[in-house]
């Protein structure tokens, strides 16, 4: 049996340029990433003559770093794969060597391929290196040398030794001169995207501030880079503005919106330092209804996944055309500088990980979320966000060695879905801001559809003096008109409700079906399983309160919450909630005139938002509190309450359709809540503390459903 060594053939060196380099963008990107594990300070890339096919064009980057000596040229760049920049870095990390960089830097590089970028840009590499108090080393490649067939231990590379010419004096650094390029010639558009890709390699709102890297087009033919909005320009005309720190389990964020002059009707806003926990919860199971994906999730634990901490920063963007043309500035240069740089990109030690944030990469979805309500989601090209993380605190977050974004694994996931709630939360606040800029540029008046212009019809009708019967009959019009549209909302209710709950509790039948039948085929006891199945016809029955058309009837209180209760229980047990029904605990009786199916489903909307923002709770000892109370007008209310973080915003937008903290949340719970009450004479409240007499544990939210006059339990009940 023979050892055979491998015996790669020379083209392999251009099949690892063509795949491990996707463009010219990350080409360029690779060598600037180079230059800043050398300790440049600055990195200049010069395209010449680009637009010509003459084949004098020219690209050179040119840092000012540390340069090679020939000892690291011949072991290092000429073995490449050899791990030099990550040993490098490993080192550091576990505290057995002090950092090789001057600036404090960690290598980014660590698998040694970065140099195969050159291939990509051209055929002929000429670079000229210099360390410090050491002679230039001169190396020339000819890369069409390696398309043959022979071994690549067959291809010479010319390395030379000189008196310093290139970098003289004390001077260190780099010079990569590229010719013979390929796709020539580059047009406009291929400029513009490098220009874009180059600006970009260093945050233009996380740093670093000791590194800048430079495009410079000699000469530029007919102002390809003229009329380029720069990053910093740009910064000055978001309206509003998030950054703040994801840690230990939390987000702690500051918040601004900053109005242009043109609009004195609406006040700037600030907020700092406001704390919540993270929902970093992630799916077990993939392919649920998107309304089910907060019900089903396991909880994670972002410390565990060593990340250490993350700095965000989004600026925001509003691109109604009433309110870009308040904007103090070029409205055409701000929405093709949006077209072309929106998106989040994440920074590692202030420089960039390709591709985030690149056109066509939205690796957020944040496209996906807005197809439903694209008001009140943020799109690609509405933010310029950076991401920042530590080196030394993100190893287990994996660049692929494609150099397009990090390896899929678990930690990458939940790294995902906490830039996700991030950027939920940065929506919100932006939403209650676009609303107030909406109202004051467009001066509309709130009113409620169909309704309010019936009113406004009958008041009219009045003014016309008509003939009595002509009088009624328009009346009696307007009033099938009332009618027939309080009956179509009703219907649109309770299907959009039952629709929100129905969803989850349908989804954990179908697990429990799953369940029986294993329990079946495991052989397990038979008063077992038979309990099973009784649970879960209970469940399928409960829900006939939810479904089955009743019209308006006299419902109980407790009834009500008895069936809610039982509908959510298998989530109490999962999350470990635990529950007090008030009722139990000398909570008023009281019987309220309405429709059934829509209280249930007003009152379970409730319940479910308290068990997901339980969920958030990273401690035990989660409560919740279903009861009655007459505390706050003498007239009868359930009220819901838990000891989870609380609300962070004014009531007022509480119940706004589609205003959701909730990553994957509709904003529509609390707004369907909150019609339901309104048909039946009533509202949501949300009280302040002290209002109304709870144990003390439930210092989280309260949340009630307040009714008008209505009857106690103990009261004669009206006839029908």
């Amino acid at each position: 049996m023979a050892k055979l060594p491998f015996q790669p053939k020379a083209r392999l060196m251009l099949l690892l340029g063509d795949q491990l380099i996707r463009d010219a963008g990350i080409a360029v990107f690779e060598l600037v990433k180079n230059a800043y594990d050398a300790d440049a300070t600055s990195c200049t890339i010069s395209l010449q003559n680009i637009d010509s096919v003459s084949g004098n064009a020219t690209i050179v980057i040119e840092d000012d770093g540390t340069g090679m000596d020939l000892r690291t040229v011949k072991n290092v760049w000429l073995s490449p794969g050899t791990g030099h920049r990550k040993s490098e870095r490993e080192a550091v990390l576990a505290g057995t060597e002090k950092s090789r960089s001057q600036l404090g830097r960690l290598p980014l590089g660590e698998k040694g391929v970065g140099r195969f970028a050159v291939h990509k840009l051209g055929d002929n590499v000429t670079m000229v290196t210099r360390a410090k108090d050491c002679k230039e080393v001169l190396v020339s490649v000819d890369w069409t040398k390696f398309d043959n067939n022979n071994r690549l231990s067959s291809v010479k590379v010319t390395v030379n030794e000189r008196t310093p010419k290139q970098f003289a004096g004390e001077q260190t650094g780099t010079r990569i001169e590229i010719t013979d390029l390929r796709d020539m010639p580059w047009t406009r558009r291929r400029v513009r995207d490098l220009h874009r890709a180059v600006t970009s390699i260093c945050s233009p709102i996380a740093g670093p501030e000791s590194f800048k890297a430079t495009l410079i087009l000699e000469p530029d033919p007919s102002n390809w880079l003229e009329g380029l909005l720069t990053a910093e320009e740009a910064m000055q005309l978001a309206l509003f503005r998030f950054s703040g720190r994801i840690e230990k389990g939390e987000l702690t964020y500051d918040y601004d919106f900053r109005p242009w002059k043109g609009m004195k009707e609406v006040d700037a806003r600030r907020i700092r330092n406001r704390t919540m926990p993270v929902d970093l919860r992630t799916e077990k199971k993939k392919g649920k209804p998107s309304l089910t994906k907060s019900q089903d999730e396991e909880e994670v634990d972002l410390e565990s996944l060593d990340f250490g901490p993350i700095e965000i920063d989004f600026r925001i963007f509003d691109r109604d055309p009433g309110v870009l043309k308040l904007l103090p500035g070029n409205m055409n240069l701000v929405k093709d500088f949006l077209d072309q740089n929106g998106g989040v990109r994440v920074y590692r030690d202030a420089v960039r990980v390709f591709d985030f944030g690149e056109p066509g990469n939205d690796w957020l979805n944040l496209g996906g979320l807005r197809i439903n309500v694209p008001t009140k989601r943020i799109g690609n090209n509405q933010v310029v966000g950076a991401v920042r993380l530590r080196l030394a605190d993100s190893k287990s977050l994996i660049e692929k060695t494609s150099r397009e974004g990090f390896v899929e694994n678990p930690a990458f996931q939940v790294f995902r879905r906490a830039i996700s709630f991030a950027i939920t939360q940065a929506a919100f606040e932006r939403n209650l801001d676009k609303e107030r800029i909406r109202k004051a540029t467009t001066k509309e008046r709130q009113r409620e559809p169909v309704l309010a212009e019936v009113s406004e019809l009958r008041d009219e009708i009045d003014k016309l003096k008509l003939e009595k019967e002509e009088d009624q009959r328009l009346n009696q019009y307007l009033d099938r008109i009332e009618i027939q549209y309080r009956e179509i909302l009703e219907k649109l209710l309770t299907a959009a409700g039952a629709g929100l709950n129905l969803a989850v509790v349908l989804h954990e039948v179908e697990k429990g079906i799953k369940s029986l039948l294993a329990s079946i085929k495991q052989g397990q006891p038979l008063n077992q399983v038979l309990e099973r199945a009784k649970q879960l016809a209970d469940i399928v029955d409960g829900l006939t309160w939810l479904t089955r058309q009743s019209g308006i009837t006299d419902v109980s209180a407790a009834d009500l919450i008895r069936h809610c209760l039982f509908a959510w229980s298998y989530r109490f047990s999962k999350h470990q909630i635990e529950l007090t029904n008030g009722l139990e605990h000398g909570d008023p009786p009281f019987t309220v005139r309405g429709t059934r199916r829509l209280l249930m489903t007003a009152l379970m909307n409730l319940i479910d938002n308290s068990i997901y923002w339980l969920g958030t709770k990273r401690v035990k000892g989660r409560k919740l509190y279903v009861g009655t109370t007459m505390e706050l007008t003498g007239q009868p209310a359930f009220v819901v309450a838990d000891n989870g973080p609380g609300f962070k915003d004014p009531p007022s937008y509480l119940t706004m359709a589609f205003f959701t903290r909730k990553p994957d949340g509709m904003g529509l719970g609390l707004h369907i809540a909150d019609e339901v009450m309104k048909m039946h004479n009533g509202r949501v409240v949300f009280p302040e503390p002290g209002d109304v007499t709870l144990p003390k544990e439930f210092d989280g939210a309260v949340v009630m459903l307040q009714f008008g006059e209505v009857q106690h339990e103990d009261s004669p009940r009206r006839r029908h």
